[in-house]
């Protein structure tokens, strides 16, 4: 088969049709996503040059500065409204939004990109999109925890067999199970605050990884995009590209393998063999050829989507152990992998949220599973407190199982009240804890919308 007529672009005099289609990958359409973010680092750039000191003359004017911001604020807004499009001819939101300006404002456009490569604009972009979907992710996982935290208070202290290799164990509650769950959700925060920690670093003015002969001011772009700090290595700049990506994929594949766990104990404990929990209706699905059936699909596809996140992490290792040093264009992999990862945990993050608040629990049922054998160890532990030493009361329960069947699951676990355990969960803990991640997130959201707010105006 004949390749395709050659294709002019911005960067490059002619290239191949075919090889233009396979670079550019996806990318056309997944840097939508990044439009108003690279806005945002050609704002503080250009704002950067109009102030660069030590030039015979300003390769960008205050006042020129202040026509490509306002230009890239139309862009933003055009986007918005879904009319802005990346062509296959610009191959990136980069040289989409440079078309853009140099239509509308000619030669000043073409200024736009002095000291800067697409490497370090492309990982500015992608870090102020990472810190935005952290910390819009970050709430999701709150509200599912406050989920689970309402459904285990309104259960309060209805007996649940507590399991070990699936068999039944020792006695707990709906409560118990519910924030247990909840706690290690919420525990998932402290690997995505180290991921939003390494995206909040600037790259920008590495350019290709080793700098430009101008005079740039690197603490001034950090300052007006609200990093944390500038990565001062412009070579440790450009290989950080990928390990970012990398850092959230883990972070992303972690939190899915606690959801996974929870969905595969709801698909359990709602089978009518158990029936201690009823899903809602609404998130289950039929049979084509059963009418009875309401088959638990969205939890079981939790389980494949976990798969999928735990592949995207491993695929994004992959890709950069063997890289040399440097960028190099398989890279640009890296975007699709973080991207897909994030849209299918914040999605599942929220169907989660909506199963768990429509759940419903059968007390009876939860009562009726304690068998005997439930309260071995409560009363081998009663006869420890009463002088047994424990492998004598160990082997006697174990011998006079049968002794155990007057036991009363309710009394069971009202006498377990220490920190943690069936009576003493702390509802309090978990809400204050949920309260301060919601309030940080939101802080700092509202600081790195307000940076795009007073460069895009």
């Amino acid at each position: 088969m004949k390749a395709k007529n050659s294709k002019k672009t911005i960067t490059d005099s002619t290239v191949d049709q075919d090889v233009l289609t396979y670079t550019v990958g996806e990318d056309t359409v997944l840097d939508m996503a990044l439009i108003k973010w690279d806005c945002m680092g050609t704002a503080a750039h250009v704002t950067m040059l109009s102030e660069m000191k030590g030039l015979r003359k300003p390769i960008v004017t205050k006042a020129e500065a202040a026509k490509v911001r306002k230009e890239l604020a139309n862009v933003v807004a055009k986007a918005q409204k879904g009319d802005f499009v990346i062509r296959e001819d610009d191959q990136d939101v980069h040289m989409a939004v440079e078309r853009a300006l140099t239509e509308k404002l000619g030669d000043l456009g073409k200024k736009i990109h002095t000291g800067r490569s697409r490497n370090d604009q492309v990982a500015v972009d992608v870090r102020l999109h990472m810190k935005s979907e952290i910390l819009s992710l970050e709430k999701e996982i709150c509200a599912l925890v406050a989920a689970l935290c309402k459904f285990g208070k309104k259960e309060g202290a209805i007996p649940l067999v507590g399991r070990t290799h699936l068999q039944p164990a020792m006695p707990s509650t709906v409560e118990m199970w519910a924030t247990g769950h909840a706690e290690m959700i919420l525990d998932q925060l402290e690997n995505f605050e180290a991921a939003y920690r390494l995206a909040d670093l600037n790259p920008l003015g590495s350019a290709a990884g080793y700098g430009v002969p101008l005079p740039l001011n690197r603490a001034r772009t950090t300052a007006l995009l609200g990093f944390a700090r500038t990565i001062h290595n412009c070579f440790g700049a450009s290989m950080a590209r990928g390990e970012c990506e990398a850092a959230l994929l883990s972070a992303l594949a972690q939190v899915m393998c606690v959801l996974s766990r929870l969905a595969q104990d709801m698909i359990i404990f709602s089978m009518p063999e158990f029936a201690y929990f009823r899903l809602p209706r609404e998130y289950c699905t039929g049979s084509s050829i059963m009418p009875q059936k309401y088959n638990p699909d969205v939890l079981e596809l939790v389980r494949g989507k976990t798969a999928q996140v735990v592949g995207w992490q491993t695929a994004a290792l992959t890709l950069l152990h063997g890289m040399p040093g440097g960028y190099n264009r398989d890279l640009q992999d890296a975007k699709l992998l973080y991207m897909k990862g994030l849209e299918t945990t914040r999605t599942t993050l929220r169907i989660m949220t909506k199963i768990v608040e429509g759940m419903k629990t059968d007390p009876d049922a939860c009562r009726a599973a304690f068998t005997p054998g439930v309260f071995a160890t409560d009363v081998a532990l009663r006869k420890v407190a009463a002088g047994v030493p424990w492998r004598d009361a160990y082997h006697d329960v174990r011998d006079h199982l049968e002794l155990l069947e007057s036991e009363d699951c309710d009394a069971a676990v009202k006498a377990k009240t220490h920190e943690g355990t069936c009576l003493g969960v702390d509802g309090a803990l978990y809400s204050a804890r949920i309260s301060a991640a919601k309030a940080l997130a939101s802080k700092r959201l509202a600081a790195l919308e307000a940076c795009c707010k007073k460069l895009l105006r």
